[in-house]
């Protein structure tokens, strides 16, 4: 089933709930596309602290505001579509998906990002036997239980801190021998007694019998090898973008994420990029509200140009 628009939006989280709602106020025909639920990952974000005008409040609170926000206007929203084949190269672009051709003068891309992998033996045999990448998912089933949180920034630090409402132990395992978390969050570790830091360490292997129970670390400064029996492991230690899709067509730094100018813009007119998914220096809910609002606003003045340039034809 074909279905035309002036600008769609790839992923729902909270860069392209923002991109939608500025798109939607600027006249445009506008469908969000997603692989996954709208919200993004923040729904799985315990609290946000850092989002202006909210001292606190859940992940799913927040991105369901937004969401609610956005159903104020006229937005077509297809959750959970199967995409088979992104073409943003010609000046029509399509996104071919299971169910549904869509096609628009512009393509939005708020597909973010997703956790790396320790790439190390038995983490991607063990995913759902003990290796998780969501404490807030999972933290529940391990309540009185000793866990591995790995990772040094403000995800990893966040995350440990939640467990030990369930756990009775969580080591945080850190290749450094300090924290790039923010200051109050380093604060709330230190002084929580039931977090164990062990830095200057790798993990180099994770054990299972049926579950997971024990994790090889390596101290980096003598080599040494060491045995931390544990119920779970948590790895927080960066994220790498979701381009799978059209990472042939757009232009990417050396991480993968996609290169944009100030203006949200791509290498392919017409196409831009926002959110986590791009070469952005801050990846927070607000920088991607802020790329969103940026990108519709000039999606809106490219297809005006393109309406001026026809009539004078």
């Amino acid at each position: 089933m074909s279905k035309n628009f002036d600008c769609i939006i790839l992923g729902g989280g909270p860069a392209g709930l923002s991109s939608a709602l500025y798109a939607l106020r600027s006249g445009l025909k506008t469908a969000i596309v997603d692989v996954d639920a709208i919200g993004g990952a923040p729904i799985n974000y315990c609290e946000i602290e850092n989002y202006l005008g909210f001292s606190k409040i859940q992940g799913f609170e927040l991105c369901e505001k937004f969401e609610n926000h956005v159903d104020e206007f006229e937005v077509e929203k297809f959750p959970y579509e199967e995409i088979q084949n992104v073409d943003l190269i010609s000046p029509t672009k399509k996104i071919t998906t299971l169910n549904h051709e869509f096609s628009a003068k512009t393509v939005i891309i708020a597909t973010g990002a997703k956790s790396k992998k320790l790439n190390v033996k038995g983490e991607i045999e063990n995913i759902g036997r003990g290796v998780s990448y969501c404490a807030v998912c999972d933290g529940a089933f391990y309540k009185d239980k000793v866990v591995a949180v790995v990772g040094g920034g403000n995800s990893a630090l966040e995350e440990a801190l939640y467990l030990t409402k369930f756990t009775k132990k969580v080591y945080l395992i850190h290749r450094r021998d300090s924290f790039r978390a923010d200051k109050i969050v380093q604060n709330r570790v230190f002084e929580n007694k039931k977090i164990e830091l062990v830095l200057n360490s790798n993990v180099v292997e994770i054990l299972a019998n049926e579950k997971v129970n024990k994790i090889l670390i390596e101290n980096i400064e003598n080599k040494k090898i060491s045995t931390l029996e544990i119920d779970g492991i948590f790895p927080y230690i960066g994220l790498e973008p979701n381009v799978e899709l059209f990472c042939a067509q757009l232009k990417q730094d050396k991480n993968g994420f996609i290169i944009t100018n100030e203006l949200m813009e791509t290498n392919i007119k017409g196409v831009y990029a926002i959110g986590d998914v791009r070469n952005t220096p801050l990846r927070q809910v607000i920088t991607a509200v802020s790329d969103g609002a940026i990108a519709s606003v000039e999606a809106a003045k490219y297809l005006m140009n393109l309406e001026n340039t026809a009539i004078r034809k």
